[in-house]
């Protein structure tokens, strides 16, 4: 009953939903109504992998990548809720067959998505929970599972006003890979079939032992880097920015050879943080524009894709966004800890509750509410070296025990 008011609601709310969804050409527009490119082949194996965006894509990489190894032949295609997300796709999982954005979760555009691709196994990530991907996918013959499933307290009160939608949807699942066991607690709510199992974040993955396979860090970058410890603001959020600059101008008159980098979650929001650091008198040089003039910059703007991840093995210490403001939920910290970077995180990090916590305990990280907070946190670290590097290797410790998603997944 309530999946057909569902359906009847997107008669109207249609029009609004792809202005919404703000396609920039026509690839956008036909991929939100179901009708991206799919390679035809048949016999194959058919996989959709559906992911939010570029957070959720580095999360599912590891079994994306794990699944063409181990069947070589399987078709694969990636959708996301973002033109970046897609970007991000296409090079973290290169063997895949097709990008595109996420049909609008209208039945019809579903379904004209679903006659493409022809999925055997969908999987869906984290908290994409949209009742036609289910429905759909299910009415075809696919095999669904929900892999790195994480539901917040937040997001379950949303839930539960439509509590039946969502029970059927996810009812049509055959396994829930959950990240943590409160997640878990909260799918066992729906009543669900399906298998839950907590299997950890898919995203932590131990760095590579042989540092020669390590991806490289781009030349311009190490020469920004060179001779300075580097305080990196990871995946900052609106507002943070500022409080990123108050702290850092305090914390260059202590170490006056420190440089910063920050890093906002969206590309987008690039002259925001400009603003913020000219407010601030901070010089600064975008990353997409370093050259060998670029040296005298005491801020770095890292407004490049796919390049943070990496550059945190030159940080001295991070902090990661998202959190010092409610609504967003924190992003996660584990490519900073991972690389033994110890971490500053605001109040607000519902999202990754578990992996903080761990950290917190373990002395790899600490929670900051201010630029106060950041500056006595932080000076504490650069002021000691063995201090600091005793922290990172807790933080890796710590979120290393979050591991074994994407390996459980792949069994």
């Amino acid at each position: 009953m309530l999946s057909a008011i569902y359906n009847l609601l997107w008669y109207p709310a249609l029009p609004f939903a792809l202005v919404a969804a703000h396609p920039a050409n026509l690839r956008d527009y036909r991929e939100r109504m179901g009708h991206g490119d799919f390679p035809d082949s048949a016999g194959a194996p058919r996989i959709w992998i559906h992911a939010a965006s570029v957070g959720e894509i580095e999360a599912i990489r590891p079994v994306a990548n794990g699944l063409l190894e181990r069947h070589p032949g399987a078709i694969m295609a990636i959708t996301t809720m973002t033109a970046t997300g897609r970007e991000a796709a296409e090079r973290r999982i290169p063997r895949a067959a097709a990008w595109m954005l996420a049909p609008l979760d209208n039945r019809r555009a579903v379904r004209s998505f679903l006659e493409r691709v022809r999925p055997s196994v969908v999987l869906i990530t984290e908290t994409e929970i949209w009742p036609n991907y289910f429905l759909e996918s299910a009415r075809t013959g696919a095999t669904i599972a929900v892999v790195n499933g994480r539901i917040s307290e937040r997001s379950m009160r949303r839930y539960m006003r439509a509590r039946g939608l969502f029970r059927d949807a996810l009812g049509r699942a055959k396994l829930i890979l959950a990240q943590s066991i409160e997640d878990a607690q909260r799918y066992a709510k729906f009543d669900l079939p399906a298998r839950i199992i907590v299997t950890g974040n898919t995203k932590i993955e131990a760095p590579r032992a042989d540092a020669a396979n390590e991806e490289p860090i781009r030349p311009e970058l190490m020469s920004f880097a060179s001779g300075r410890k580097i305080f990196i603001a990871g995946s900052t959020a609106p507002g943070e920015d500022a409080v990123i600059a108050d702290a850092y101008r305090e914390l260059r008159r202590k170490f006056p050879q420190l440089a910063l980098t920050i890093a906002p979650r969206h590309l987008e929001r690039t002259p925001d943080v400009e603003s913020a650091l000219r407010t601030a008198s901070l010089d600064y040089v975008k990353a997409s524009e370093l050259n060998s003039q670029s040296k005298g910059a005491e801020v770095l703007i890292l407004d490049t894709m796919g390049e943070l991840r990496n550059f945190y093995r030159r940080g001295a210490i991070a902090f990661v966004g998202g959190s010092l403001a409610p609504g967003r939920g924190g992003q996660n910290p584990a490519e900073a800890a991972l690389v033994e970077v110890p971490v500053l995180i605001g109040p607000y990090h519902e999202n990754q509750q578990d992996i903080v916590s761990s950290m917190v305990r373990s002395g790899g990280a600490q929670i900051v509410k201010n630029a106060g907070d950041i500056v006595g946190a932080a000076s504490k670290w650069l002021g000691d070296d063995a201090s600091r590097a005793a922290a990172g290797r807790s933080a890796r410790a710590a979120v290393t025990t979050e591991a074994g998603g994407a390996q459980f997944a792949l069994k």
